[in-house]
């Protein structure tokens, strides 16, 4: 996967940026290194300003008439955007969906085994995905076998809502939760 660089409110893929002399249009729009708008001019002029800074002209968007390009200083720019990335990649917390599986002739105390390991998960913030897997004669059998999915849902009632209610998906009945917002 390519790594993208958000530029001046826009993202863009770091092997599509067009830097420098790589900017091929006759005309730009020009945003300067504080964010002013110094309005649109030849590619050799804003080349000249660039310079003259001691910064990078860059192409930020390339589908605008005219292109509009920024001059600031890259380096220090992408080293900046990747310590962004990895901040924003610590503080993310990916919702992950877990899966409780279970057969139709489930014991009581298993049961409540599984409600409390899936409770687990909720207060984790994860979904949990319940899984009620038929084998053999037991597929004559799975609408009788409905009402367990609806216990366990009861059971995390106080926890965790219902996103898809149970519906039979091949030999299992399936059924998927999620905690509940407060």
């Amino acid at each position: 996967m390519r790594p993208l660089i958000f530029l001046g409110g826009v993202i863009i893929s770091e092997q599509n940026v067009q830097v420098n002399e790589q900017i091929r249009d006759p005309e730009v729009r020009v945003i300067g290194e504080d964010g002013e708008q110094l309005g649109i001019m030849s590619v050799e002029e804003a080349q000249r300003l660039a310079h003259e800074a001691d910064l990078d002209l860059v192409k930020i968007a390339a589908n605008a008439t005219p292109p509009v390009v920024r001059i600031i200083d890259y380096s220090k720019f992408r080293y900046e955007q990747k310590r962004r990335e990895k901040d924003q990649k610590k503080k993310q917390h990916v919702i992950e969906v877990k899966e409780v599986r279970m057969s139709p002739n489930i014991d009581t105390n298993d049961l409540n085994t599984k409600v409390n390991a899936a409770r687990k998960f909720l207060e984790k913030g994860d979904k949990i995905k319940v899984n009620l897997r038929f084998r053999g004669r037991e597929m004559s059998r799975m609408q009788q076998s409905m009402p367990i999915l609806e216990d366990f849902a009861a059971q995390l009632s106080d926890i965790a809502q219902i996103d898809k209610p149970a519906k039979v998906e091949g030999r299992s009945l399936v059924m998927i939760l999620s905690p509940k917002k407060n």
